[in-house]
């Protein structure tokens, strides 16, 4: 196997949060280790609040790293200067949740899509943009037509198709992709998911696709993480984490989300209360205050993530969960 295009180790996030005249850490991720292989998926789930949009916006250093390595394609991201980091950026791109938002409502489409061969390519004339815009619109499964259109004139779907355009117009090697259909009405998330997975396909793409549902991610990832408060509870192949997730919490995102048939309903305790504040997390595993198999052992230690049955999982219990 070839090596990996991305090494993430023990990533660490943390926010100063001020309340009146006090001020606190926030870890909005802690220890998170992953590695994404050259063309393949990455699936990130996990509750609001579990630190996902973090993740994404840190692995493009878009915000600032407190702890752990990221690795792209053997450089060390987070010691790249200014210069050096700016030169790799088209090479890491990212699609955003809100696709209205994340397009300037002041400029047309067509300029929108080009706006990343104007501050990277400079030397191409103005008919080349064209003619790159119009063929990545079409790429992307919209009309030439509506490089004159603005941002508002856009439907949600034809919206997030400019953004993945945008994103794909310098040929990234890495897309991040932040929620990217959960802005979007049933029918159009199927026909982005289908565009997303052909892209990634024909463009030899590697993704981290980011998404608070399980049943989302399941077409488009080939490996999941899940997360919770900020801390990784398993990682597995996708194939074997839907057929045999280790635990607790996986478990309860899994028995979440609907099957085709209601008898197929796996008899799993359901999740109970809110996500914990992350402010104050729980002692040891941050997720005992909702699992139902949480044991004395669960609130003084911190389950270390462990190699087991061919997943990664961080579980005190997960031996017998195998």
């Amino acid at each position: 196997m070839s090596e990996p295009l991305l090494v993430v180790q023990q990533l660490g996030v943390d926010y100063r949060i001020r309340q009146g005249l006090a001020a606190h850490t926030l870890r909005a991720l802690d220890g998170v280790s992953f590695e994404l292989q050259r063309g393949s998926t990455l699936g990130v789930v996990g509750e609001s609040g579990s630190g996902k949009s973090t993740l994404a916006r840190a692995l493009l250093r878009l915000l600032p790293v407190a702890r752990g390595s990221i690795r792209f394609d053997g450089a060390d991201l987070l010691s790249l200067s200014v210069p050096a980091l700016r030169a790799l950026r088209p090479r890491l791109q990212m699609i955003f949740q809100d696709a209205q938002a994340a397009l300037d409502p002041r400029m047309r489409v067509g300029t929108i899509v080009a706006e990343p061969l104007r501050e990277f390519r400079p030397q191409l004339s103005a008919t080349q943009r064209q003619q790159q815009v119009e063929a990545m619109l079409t790429q992307v499964g919209l009309r030439p037509e509506l490089t004159l259109r603005y941002p508002h004139e856009l439907s949600g779907g034809q919206a997030q198709r400019v953004g993945i355009a945008r994103a794909l117009m310098l040929q990234p090697e890495l897309l991040v992709c932040d929620e990217p259909l959960s802005a979007l009405d049933v029918s159009v998330k199927s026909q982005i998911s289908n565009l997303l997975k052909d892209l990634q396909q024909r463009l030899q793409l590697s993704m981290i696709f980011i998404s608070h549902d399980l049943a989302t991610v399941r077409f488009n990832a080939d490996r999941l993480l899940v997360l919770y408060l900020g801390r990784v509870m398993e990682l597995a192949p996708a194939g074997l984490l839907y057929r045999r997730p280790l635990h607790p919490y996986t478990r309860a995102l899994l028995a979440a989300v609907p099957p085709p048939d209601p008898q197929q309903r796996q008899r799993v305790e359901p999740l109970v209360g809110e996500i914990p504040s992350p402010l104050d997390p729980p002692s040891g595993c941050v997720f005992r205050t909702r699992c139902p198999l949480a044991i004395a052992r669960c609130a003084t230690e911190q389950p270390a993530v462990q190699d087991l049955a061919g997943a990664q999982v961080a579980c005190h219990r997960a031996g017998e969960q195998a």
